[in-house]
This record gives structure tokens, C-alpha cells and sequence, in this order.
């Protein structure tokens, strides 16, 4: 591939962190790494065209069923698929039956563009995710799996110090931050050959420590307002994204938000 390379199209598809939480704009929506990404990509291409059809709380066999035959159809240059995190999160999960679902979305994606980017999500350090770590790991090696066969580029973000680093996660502790989200733009660009913007792996400076009484607070704020109703979901089959539309559905030029 090309050194600064041009591409005239992207097709995002994914759940929550390729629509953008937690990058709030003034207007109450979301941006994200994608939208960035894609922003920065429309200053180099006139009539550059960009769809988002990532929708939050989505497993990977609703973005294979609800997303994945859609993204192919666009033919588009860059098509970036990350998805299968959240299976990995639920109580109980059929690794087998994720990785086979991987297998079909990356077959029908990678013929249908000119390059397919995958990622390893980045993960903060934490107990609930902890938990998780192993299922996670299988997850993201079957990635690597995958992109070796079908000539797919792998964003290694779950390798990241500074994208663990507890700043850079929403109050939410499953959400990237703005910066966090700015970051990913970056390194996603880097994969695809564009000059670097600015160096992505910096690490934040050093942090004071929180108070005891500050950190049980936040504790107990994450846990009633996020991780109390996530859990609720989980155990009853709802998301978050229930009757949700993409935000982005079709491929059209785009012209980024002046907050943007």
C-alpha cells in the first residue's frame, strides 16, 4: 500500500465504540473515532462518502445479520469491522460460535473492498473486565487469525499503555473519551498509511491519585447509574441499541460537523 495513500469511500460497522460513545457533541450525539477518521479522509478526497452502521449493544450475530451484507453492497475503498467484544461481556458465551460468525462477516467484507481493517479493542484495567480478560484474548487472536488469511490490517489498540490508562474511559468505565476516541482516529489512520497527525501512543501525564472518599463515591455513582443497568440487560436478553437505527445508513459524501 501506499505511503499517504487516498480512498474515496468507508463503511464502518460495529456496535457501540464505532458509533462514538462517550464522544458527545454540544447536540447530545455521538462522533467517535470513525467520524474522525472519516473527517480527516474527506479533506484529501472530494465527494468522499462515508456510512456508519454500527449500533450500540450489538453481538456479532446481529452485525453480521444486520450490517454486514449491507457494508459489502457499498463496495466501498475502506471497510472497518470491530464487533464480538460484546458477546465476549455477557454471562454466558459460545466462543465457537463467535469465532465462526467472525469467519463470515470477514469472507463477505474483504472481497467486497479494497481494505479490511480490524482491531483489537483496547481494555481498561479493572475487576469486572478482569473477568472477561481470557475470552477477550481468544477473541482478539482469532482476529489476528483472520487478517493474516484475507490480507486485513489489524489496529492493535488492546496492546495500548496509555488507551488502558483508567483517564482515558468514560464515567461509564466501558466507553472511550473523547481523547480516547481521537486516539483510535489516529492509530486506524497510521494502519492505513496516512501521515501521522500526531504521536497517538503518548502517554498522559502522571496522575494524582484520587482521594479514598472520592474514589467510593465514584464507585458507587458507576455502579448505580451504569453497571447496575448493564447487568440488568445482560440478564435479560435486552441492549442497548434495541430499535436503534444507524446513524449513517447510507454511503454519502460527507462534510463533517463544524464541531468537529
Amino acid at each position: 500500500m501506499e505511503i499517504n495513500a487516498t480512498y474515496t469511500s468507508l463503511v464502518a460497522v460495529g456496535d457501540s465504540f464505532t458509533e462514538g460513545m462517550s464522544d458527545r457533541l454540544p447536540d447530545g450525539s455521538y462522533r467517535g473515532w470513525a467520524d474522525l477518521l472519516a473527517a480527516r479522509l474527506a479533506t484529501r478526497q472530494p465527494g468522499f462518502r462515508y456510512a456508519n452502521l454500527a449500533v450500540r449493544g450489538k453481538l456479532i450475530g446481529q452485525i453480521v445479520a444486520e450490517q454486514v451484507e449491507v457494508a459489502a453492497a457499498m463496495r466501498a475503498d475502506v471497510v472497518t469491522l470491530v464487533g464480538g467484544l460484546n458477546d465476549t461481556l455477557r454471562p454466558k458465551c459460545d466462543m465457537g460460535r463467535v469465532r465462526s460468525l467472525l469467519d463470515e462477516a470477514v469472507e463477505r467484507l474483504a472481497p467486497s473492498c479494497k481494505q479490511l481493517v480490524l482491531m483489537r479493542s483496547p481494555g481498561r484495567q479493572g475487576p469486572v473486565l478482569t473477568r472477561f480478560r481470557p475470552r477477550m484474548e481468544e477473541l482478539f487472536a482469532h482476529i489476528d487469525e483472520l487478517a493474516g488469511r484475507h490480507d486485513a490490517l489489524v489496529v492493535d489498540l488492546y496492546g495500548s499503555p496509555v488507551l488502558a490508562d483508567q483517564r482515558m474511559w468514560d464515567v461509564d468505565r466501558l466507553h472511550l473519551t473523547a481523547d480516547g476516541h481521537r486516539r483510535v482516529a489516529a492509530a486506524v489512520g497510521e494502519s492505513l498509511r496516512l501521515d501521522p497527525e500526531f504521536d497517538w501512543r503518548a502517554p498522559l501525564p502522571p496522575a494524582v491519585p484520587p482521594r479514598w472518599a472520592s474514589r467510593r463515591i465514584d464507585d458507587a455513582r458507576f455502579a448505580r447509574e451504569h453497571l447496575l443497568p448493564w447487568i440488568g440487560r445482560r440478564l435479560t436478553g435486552r441492549s442497548s441499541g434495541d430499535g436503534r437505527d444507524p446513524k449513517r445508513a447510507e454511503l454519502l459524501p460527507y462534510e463533517p460537523p463544524p464541531s468537529a
